[in-house]
């Protein structure tokens, strides 16, 4: 997730009472919702489903920030082999101000001390923080959200297909490829879990196109979108959200792409807010840029 420290009123703690009393560890299944509280007075969308990837997938974890036994801030992380990936970094609101995320995110770096390349995604806010700890950045993205228009959705061809299990393999295949990283695990994880979100454009037995989705506490999110051209993402993205005509749906896009973002736009979905791919090491070329047209989300890469 988009690292924030989330803000609030201190509750007259000192930092230096805080720093006695404050405690870090490894999260458990049973914290899942104290991290939940978080996330809900955060105002984001995440969902239990979500934490439990951090915990149950390889490479995986989670550290908590609790005082006086109380859980006050988390940070996550994710190792794709080529890169390790942090995220969920949130902090009470009570407790803004007095160096809990900047706890955090050394309990993070322990955690991954061993990896080369670190990347995390950040708001405008957040972005000095992570500059501290050498994090620099890389491209931009945008938050796109809306319906899609009932004009857009009259124009859903017959390209895609619903993804299937006997698919996965040569989607991992590619997506290796494409993303710089293995997350088959995520994959799969978001495919039992949300099937009708789970699109395929193929020809023949090459892969064009797929994407993957997952429902939300506040909204739906489409994620990963990879694609040759555009007119193959327009075709996933349409054939998720027609499935799906009253919801919400959110994408996290690259900003550079102008005839995609024009093309959402045009279709019922708007610009909500800017994020910044940073990364933090070795910095080798992460994947195939042109072929990504939505990230999993900031929690995932």
């Amino acid at each position: 997730m988009t690292l924030w420290c989330i803000v609030g009123d201190s509750d007259h703690t000192s930092r230096y009472e805080l720093a006695s009393r404050l405690t870090r560890r490894a999260m458990t299944p049973d914290d899942v919702p104290a991290v939940l509280r978080l996330c809900r007075a955060a105002g984001w969308n995440q969902t239990e489903d979500d934490w439990r990837c951090f915990l149950e997938l390889d490479g995986g974890g989670c550290r908590l920030a609790e005082f006086d036994s109380e859980v006050i801030g988390s940070v996550a992380f994710l190792r794709y082999g080529a890169f390790a990936w942090i995220a969920m970094m949130l902090v009470d609101p009570a407790r803004r101000g007095l160096g809990v995320g900047s706890r955090l995110m050394d309990a993070a770096l322990a955690a991954l001390d061993k990896e080369s390349t670190i990347r995390l995604d950040a708001t405008p806010l957040g972005e000095p923080l992570y500059r501290h700890y050498d994090f620099r950045p890389e491209y931009e993205l945008l938050r796109v959200k809306g319906t899609a228009t009932a004009q857009a959705v009259d124009t859903l061809g017959g390209m895609a297909r619903p993804i299937e299990s006997v698919d996965l393999p040569r989607i991992h295949e590619l997506d290796r490829e494409v993303f710089g990283g293995d997350r088959a695990a995520l994959l799969g994880s978001f495919y039992r879990r949300e099937p009708g979100f789970a699109w395929l454009v193929s020809d023949g037995a090459a892969v064009r196109g797929y994407c993957f989705g997952r429902a939300g506490h506040l909204y739906n999110h489409i994620g990963p979108i990879v694609a040759d051209c555009p007119p193959v993402a327009q075709e996933l993205v349409l054939h998720c959200v027609a499935r799906h005509p009253a919801k919400m749906f959110a994408m996290d896009i690259p900003s550079g792409e102008s005839e995609w973002v024009s093309w959402l736009n045009s279709a019922g979905f708007s610009t909500e807010r800017p994020f910044l791919r940073m990364c933090r090491g070795k910095t080798p070329t992460c994947g195939v840029p042109g072929m990504q047209f939505g990230i999993a989300g900031p929690e995932f890469a």
